[in-house]
């Protein structure tokens, strides 16, 4: 696993370490990067093969849907269903640590849709990530960077230590070094009439209960 140090505070430092990563999720590989959570594990969230390494990667059961970050609500739009009650809402949701269930619109692999046909969506509060995907021009995955059912990383040491001895590998690790402590995000289906809190995270009810008001 190839390691490359950036810094999320000046992106024009970290450049060539983001342009790298992008050009590595564009040509099929997976990118570990820091987020406004914990580290994630990104691929092409739109290709069949992609999706199917990463489940691969993270031995992830593929009954258990992945979701996705874009970089800017118009982005969110091509994919997922919105109304203007979520237009409203997504104004003061994101960027955050909140990801939200939607209908999808767009034909997105199997394991990023479900079988519902629905799709988590979110904007992170990361100015590094949201400048990938804006290179890439498409949606990533927003996953966890960790093998299914152990704890997600806040430092790469811990990373490298689930991925050593395993065969398959992220192809590049972006080092911010270690982040703040944080949940992953919180989880909100809004594809029914009556919206349901599918996890708890740093959001909290009660913001909810704010943000679904407006």
């Amino acid at each position: 696993m190839k390691v490359l140090r950036v810094n999320p505070e000046n992106l024009r430092e970290s450049e060539k370490a983001i342009i790298e990563a992008a050009k590595i999720i564009y040509r099929g590989g997976s990118v570990v990067l820091p987020t406004d959570t914990v580290y994630g594990l990104a691929v092409d969230a739109t290709r069949d093969i992609t999706i199917d390494r990463l489940f691969k990667i993270k031995k992830r059961p593929k009954e258990k849907p992945v979701s996705v970050f874009v970089s800017d609500l118009p982005m969110a739009r091509k994919i997922a269903f919105f109304d203007q009650r979520l237009e409203r809402a997504a104004e003061v949701i994101w960027p955050g640590p909140l990801t939200v269930i939607l209908k999808s619109r767009y034909k997105l692999p199997k394991n990023i849709s479900g079988i519902q046909n629905t799709i988590g969506v979110r904007i992170p509060d990361y100015k590094l990530v949201r400048y990938l995907i804006e290179l890439l021009g498409r949606p990533i995955t927003a996953t966890s960077a960790n093998l299914s059912g152990q704890q997600p990383a806040t430092d790469v040491q811990a990373v490298m230590a689930q991925f050593a001895n395993q065969f398959l590998k992220p192809d590049l690790i972006l080092d911010a070094g270690q982040l703040s402590p944080s949940q992953p995000s919180t989880v909100l289906d809004m594809t029914d009439p009556e919206p349901k809190i599918v996890r708890v995270g740093p959001v909290s009810k009660q913001k909810l209960l704010e943000i679904l008001s407006v």
